[in-house]
């Protein structure tokens, strides 16, 4: 589905249109480190041929995944379940230390797609920890991301939830506390979660530079700005990516009369239409674009104008494939030159 006024002002002002409206965030969707991972796992099936195994999913949406296996990869949750000397790469969520020595022990060939923004916190926890800091991880437990920065200095690392978790943190030397916080998590809820952290550590130290992505962040302020004049605001992404269901919260809490999160407009309730005038769009960081048109195209169907993108942030950041892939796409051009 088109979208007109592309490149112009955002239009915040939906009683400019004639009734109906749509508005579409800009940015949305795909985020360098979900876009590197994709490709990481399309570029090795291409190289190696399939199957390539891939711990967790790649990036947290069931379309993407559904897409990948449909080419060969094989999705795994522990690396046991991968033959001794495949092929495995890891999600962009990352992977922690134990992890990688498990690889070694099966002499896995290792293509690791953690997203560099992830890995800059896995560094912070190393020197945290190397500091003999106790770490306040601010996150959702059971998460990949979590979990491998965690496993990056466990004995120094200690998850906070909430601020209500706050009261319950035990460390050794009040003096001696920092935080790192899940890349993909609400702007607001992390720095509420922070103050109350604060609180009770006033030398609490901050990480060097913000652990939000840049993405995240960028996506929180477009739904923002489309949420106050709206009675209705869809985010596209699935309900295991956390960026996508903090986006319905954000909506929420900017204004907007109703927001739900559906993977497709397969999910989309008709129901939810009714007496609604301005609809606004955005999707999550792990999204791919078709799915988003799928729902414009839906709202389209059913009377509602050509979106109207509303633009907060421009993104220009590519990241460099992992390295280790690099040099095997450089071998095999050698090898068809030769």
């Amino acid at each position: 589905m088109s979208t007109s006024d592309l490149g112009m002002p955002p239009v915040l002002d939906p009683a400019e249109a004639d009734g109906r409206a749509v508005l579409l965030a800009a940015p949305r969707g795909y985020c360098a480190g979900v876009d590197r991972a994709v490709i990481t796992v399309e570029k090795a099936l291409d190289l190696y041929g399939a199957p390539v195994y891939v711990r967790k999913q790649i990036v947290h949406n069931k379309h993407v995944v559904s897409n990948l296996e449909s080419r060969g990869a094989v999705f795994v949750e522990e690396l046991a379940e991968v033959p001794e000397g495949a092929t495995v790469v890891f999600s962009a969520h990352g992977v922690s230390p134990e992890v990688h020595r498990q690889a070694e022990e099966r002499s896995l060939k290792t293509i690791d797609a953690t997203c560099p923004l992830v890995t800059k916190v896995h560094h912070e926890a190393r020197r945290f920890a190397g500091d003999d800091y106790d770490i306040l991880l601010i996150g959702h437990a059971g998460h990949e991301e979590v979990e491998g920065t965690a496993g990056e200095a466990p004995e120094h690392i200690q998850l906070v939830e909430s601020p209500e978790d706050v009261a319950r943190i035990e460390v050794r030397d009040p003096a001696k506390v920092a935080w790192l916080s899940q890349t993909t998590l609400s702007v607001d809820e992390t720095m509420a979660t922070v103050r109350a952290i604060r609180e009770r550590f006033p030398q609490l130290l901050d990480p060097p530079s913000d652990d939000i992505c840049y993405a995240t962040q960028n996506r929180q302020m477009a739904v923002k700005e489309i949420s106050g004049a709206a009675d209705l605001v869809i985010v596209v992404g699935s309900g295991n990516s956390s960026n996508s269901v903090r986006l319905v919260e954000v909506a929420l809490e900017a204004g907007a009369k109703a927001s739900y999160r559906v993977d497709d407009a397969s999910e989309i309730d008709e129901a939810w239409l009714e007496g609604v005038d301005t609809v606004s769009v955005t999707s999550g960081a792990s999204v791919p674009e078709d799915l988003v048109e799928g729902v414009l195209a839906f709202l389209a169907e059913r009377g509602y104008p050509d979106a109207k993108a509303v633009h907060t942030a421009e993104e220009s950041l590519i990241f460099a494939l992992p390295p280790e892939l690099r040099r095997d796409m450089r071998a095999a051009e050698k090898a068809q030159l030769s």
